[in-house]
């Protein structure tokens, strides 16, 4: 497992560092990672309306020269800017009249840094150039803030409730394959050290990680110690550095499983051989180890991976002889649920979250964003200010204006 430490945060001291800091990040970030879709440069990919306006503005003989601004309507830390700032470079539009491609050169780019906490209405990006060479983009570049935003900031909620606590990100099998390493990406932006595939890690360099799913239980008919230990010793063969994680809740019996495999990894493998186990009870049922609680006081915090589940089977391990086996949990957490367990001193050394990070959640109930809206408004048409009424010209004094030459010659999609 990989240090969970945030993401490197952008310096906000002056505005030298900050300049130093987008540019350094933006030559980790080339063009070519992020494969866009030649088809995106010609609308493709738009809302129809963004093209129908391109060909009416050059049909009427114009070229404005804009500047489109962009804000958010949430607190939260934004990522996907370098995403972004890629995507203008490589997929402005050509002229529908004249035939004329637009570059680069032609635009001032001003915006935030991926990792920045970002306020409700604050600029975070500002573009300056010709409206045709740039409009089709709308679409695309707001939807990458939207969802990268998204990502990072409901992460970096969970980092903070978990207080330094290790995280695994376990979003990708709850969305479409094509956006698991965008997702890995926003995830470490937002904090989380450690992705459960290794697209999820493409972008900065990590492999996937991952204990054993109930599939390969079910594959040893149910064995949870052959399963370990025959996981053990594939590890042992050909990845020697993956830390051996039991999954002990097949049965729904997680103390006498964690102890039978902690028994037979020492007596097989050696003191130290397991480095944890893994809860995943369904928030259905409630463990063997807790059914007489169960039946005497009800089943109200009893189902699922609750706090008297984890005690019992830490001072069970404990017990044991296998203090040094950690407990990592998985299954329906959130910021609310993990703020509980630190609040309780709860022993668990670790914590899987996956569906609630990509907005499948309920809200502010579980401490995490349904959604994170970006939106874009013409604030300046060649020189002078316009803008719809309440969306004027805002300013921000934390935009770094990219050094476009800095960001090396990409040859536009044919």
């Amino acid at each position: 497992m990989t240090s969970s430490a945030h993401f490197d945060a952008p310096p906000s001291d002056t505005p030298e560092a900050r300049h130093r800091a987008l540019h350094e990040a933006l030559r980790a970030f080339p063009a070519s990672l992020f494969q866009f879709d030649p088809r995106m440069r010609e609308g493709w990919y738009a809302d129809r309306y963004f093209v129908r306006t391109t060909n009416t503005v050059a049909f009427d003989q114009r070229d404005p020269v804009v500047r489109m601004q962009v804000f958010a309507k949430q607190h939260g830390i934004i990522a996907g800017v370098y995403e972004v700032i890629r995507m203008l470079q490589t997929q402005l539009a050509r002229h529908p009249y004249s035939g004329r491609a637009y570059a680069i050169d032609d635009l001032t780019i001003e915006t935030l840094i991926d990792g920045d906490p970002l306020a409700p209405r604050e600029t975070a990006l500002l573009i300056t150039g010709p409206y045709i060479a740039f409009a089709h983009l709308e679409t695309d570049y707001l939807g990458v803030l939207a969802r990268r935003s998204l990502v990072a900031t409901n992460v970096r909620r969970v980092m903070d409730a978990a207080n330094g606590k290790p995280v695994i990100f376990m979003g990708a099998r709850h969305d479409d394959w094509r956006v698991q390493t965008p997702d890995g990406y926003a995830a470490r932006v937002g904090g989380a050290g450690s992705v459960s595939s290794d697209a999820g890690g493409a972008w900065w360099g990590a492999s996937g990680v991952g204990t054993m799913p109930h599939a390969m239980i079910a594959a040893f008919g149910g064995d949870v110690v052959a399963a370990t230990l025959a996981f053990t010793r594939y590890c042992h063969a050909h990845e020697p550095d993956v830390k051996v994680v039991s999954l002990v809740d097949y049965h729904n019996d997680v103390v006498r499983d964690a102890l039978a495999v902690a028994r037979a990894m020492h007596t097989t493998f050696g003191t130290g051989s397991l480095a944890a186990v893994r809860v995943d009870t369904s928030e259905r049922i409630v463990d063997t180890s807790l059914t007489a609680d169960a039946a005497a006081r009800g089943r109200e915090g009893l189902t699922g991976v609750n706090p008297e589940l984890v005690r019992r089977l830490r001072a069970a391990l404990d017990g044991g002889g296998f203090p040094e086996v950690g407990i990592i949990v998985s299954g329906g957490f959130t910021p609310a649920k993990i703020r509980r367990f630190e609040r309780e001193q709860i022993p668990v050394t670790g914590y899987g979250v996956g569906s609630s990070l990509l907005g499948h959640n309920d809200g502010e109930h579980d401490g995490l964003l349904n959604s994170f809206d970006f939106t874009a408004d013409v604030v300046m048409v060649d020189g002078r200010l316009e803008s719809k009424v309440g969306r004027g010209y805002a300013p921000n004094a934390r935009l770094v204006r990219v050094d476009l030459g800095a960001l090396g010659r990409t040859d536009p999609t044919p």
